[in-house]
């Protein structure tokens, strides 16, 4: 199975979102930390907010968090919402013109296996990822911010 790179993204900004759970962070941030372009974050940060993982803030003291609890957002969820499409092989597409289609048993071993993928992912939550945080924070270069006394 493959997911795409925006998938990939998508995931990464959440771990990243939930290893900062006592501020926001900004896109900016994110893009240096990932070394990816800034553009190309803000279209995945956009799905995300669109999608309801997280919020954005904009202006002075704005940014980005986390608008469910990480224990609430399935991988299998975000693979399937950022994935523009399952189509494993020609024959999963409407407009199929494979000669084999008829006959071929192949398209059904497939599903089975992209149904295991879905399912083995649904079984992981952003909390599993980010159990590590201190791990995490030193990975991605951030540290966390102690309140005021």
């Amino acid at each position: 199975m493959h997911i795409t790179q925006h998938t990939d993204y998508a995931l990464r900004v959440l771990i990243y979102l939930g290893a900062c759970p006592e501020r926001r962070v900004t896109i900016k941030e994110m893009a240096s930390s990932f070394d990816i372009s800034r553009s190309h974050l803000m279209k995945i940060v956009t799905r995300l907010v669109t999608d309801g993982f997280i919020e954005g803030v904009r202006g002075k003291g704005g940014g980005l968090r986390l608008l469910r609890a990480p224990a609430d957002i399935g991988v299998g969820e975000v693979v399937r919402r950022m994935e523009p499409g399952f189509d494993l092989v020609e024959c999963f597409r409407t407009d199929s013109s494979c000669l084999l289609s008829p006959g071929c048993r192949l398209k059904s071993a497939l599903r089975t296996a992209l149904q295991a993928f879905l399912e083995s992912l649904d079984t992981t939550t952003l909390a599993d990822l980010i159990v590590n945080q201190p791990r995490l924070r030193s990975l991605l270069n951030v540290t966390a911010i102690r309140p005021s006394a």
